[in-house]
């Protein structure tokens, strides 16, 4: 009886220092549920974990209130990815269009160079009688211009493609470490479960 209340007594002072170890180590880091990452999260649920161990077998407690404020963010996280999918969804589809829009303008200018380039040398333009060279400087320019418009669009549109796909790649990765997390909280409830019926049943047994 004497062994083992030393041995209890041992344990709790080991448990005690390790606590201590873990609160000094942590002091430089600023870790809550209410801000930072959803990795910083999960870092502060695990530090906020208490432990004992039984048979050498060592247990994790979490909170509960912790696992639903944990649940809630990265839901929060995961509906804040999704806004942020739709709204370059919203602002490709934009681009799409511009782009489309100024393709079209493009080629009916094009096909106007093809035509004025058959007539005279002399034409009017704006009511003016320019020359060839001056006109067709003049076409050209704004051709140029829209060239360069057109070649704007499309780089905006690769650097939305290109965030979207970033995005993804996030929201899909916050998906897997929620799984993970959710699959590795459940095995620790089920291992507690368990041991809490172990002791039941042999509280019963001693009865």
């Amino acid at each position: 009886m004497k062994g083992n209340s030393l041995l209890f007594i041992v344990l709790a002072v080991l448990t005690f220092n390790l606590q201590y170890v873990q609160a000094q180590a942590g002091e430089g880091e600023k870790l809550s549920l209410d801000d930072g990452t959803i990795s910083s999260q999960f870092d502060y649920v695990s530090k906020k974990s208490g432990n004992y161990r039984a048979e050498g077998v060592r247990y994790e407690v979490v909170k509960e209130a912790y696992l639903y404020k944990l649940r809630k963010n990265v839901l929060d996280s995961l509906n804040a990815a999704n806004k942020k999918e739709a709204e370059l969804n919203a602002t490709i589809s934009g681009h799409e269009t511009t782009i489309t829009s100024l393709n079209q303008k493009l080629k009916e200018t094009t096909n106007n160079l093809a035509s004025v380039t058959q007539e005279k040398d002399s034409m009017s333009f704006l009511g003016m009688s320019v020359s060839k060279v001056t006109y067709n400087l003049i076409l050209w320019t704004i051709i140029a211009g829209l060239l360069l418009l057109l070649l704007l669009f499309i780089y905006k549109f690769r650097q939305s493609n290109i965030l979207t796909q970033e995005a993804k790649t996030n929201l899909s990765e916050l998906e897997v470490e929620y799984e993970d997390h959710r699959r590795n909280a459940l095995e620790r409830e089920q291992k507690i479960s368990r041991r809490l019926q172990d002791e039941i049943n042999k509280y019963k047994k001693t009865k």
